[in-house]
């Protein structure tokens, strides 16, 4: 049974279910209807309900309403605050993925500051802003 005070598995019973995080990176890249994210995942419509309502009840994305012009009224699914709180993990992710999980062809995003088109890295960062390397960093459990 997963620790109900870890902070990971009470996120991976939200986000640890197979495709969940490929629709939050979906939505990132701005996707928002049911079938486009069907038709960029390949999953089946089920499993794609099952998830993407597994995610609006955790707050990831909200359902809202939309209808085009002589079509009945429709649902999309928008990121949420907590949605977007998900960028860094998704970051860290791919970069983990890029690193660790080589592909011959690598699809993979790429993050940038919105103003300067900057590259972005994901970093460990003191409160005084030093950067600190992954081998650096120890991991303790602790309460808040």
């Amino acid at each position: 049974m997963p620790d109900p005070t870890c902070g990971i598995a009470r996120s991976l019973e939200v986000l640890g279910e197979r495709w969940a995080l490929l629709i939050v990176r979906d939505a990132f890249y701005g996707v928002t209807r049911f079938s486009e994210f069907r038709s960029s995942l390949g999953v089946s419509p089920d499993i794609l309900t099952a998830r993407l309502t597994t995610l609006v009840e955790a707050g990831v994305l909200a359902r809202h309403t939309y209808r085009e012009a002589g079509s009945r009224e429709r649902e999309e699914y928008l990121l949420t605050e907590a949605g977007r709180d998900l960028m860094p993990v998704l970051a860290a992710l791919g970069r983990w993925g890029a690193d660790h999980r080589p592909a011959a062809q690598v699809l993979g995003g790429r993050y940038t500051e919105a103003s300067s088109g900057e590259r972005l890295s994901i970093a460990f960062v003191t409160g005084d802003g030093r950067v600190v390397d992954t081998p650096d960093v120890s991991m303790s459990r602790s309460p808040r």
